[in-house]
């Protein structure tokens, strides 16, 4: 299995799960878990992901287009990447 992780972070707005969730299913990329909460009026999310059918760069692009469209940050990495970035 080869996983990612996406990071999801911006001004709380209707449709922000819905429009990840929804491409995601499109490109047939299962998510394996989710985290989301919202400080004050920002939004976080972070899933792991399937992304077996998918190279990490053609969903970035994927995903850039619904980040530009609704002013958020969102990010993907390889899981093995963003574990060895984030270790204490």
């Amino acid at each position: 299995m080869n996983k990612a992780v996406i990071t999801v972070i911006g001004k709380d707005t209707v449709g922000i799960i819905a429009k990840v969730s929804n491409l995601l299913f499109e490109n047939n990329i299962n998510i394996l878990d989710i985290s989301q909460t919202i400080m004050q009026d920002l939004f976080t999310m972070i899933m792991l992901v399937d992304i077996k059918d998918v190279q990490v760069g053609d969903l970035q692009e994927k995903l850039d287009v619904i980040s530009k469209e609704m002013n958020l940050s969102i990010r993907v990495q390889n899981e093995e990447i963003f574990n060895s970035m984030h270790r204490i």
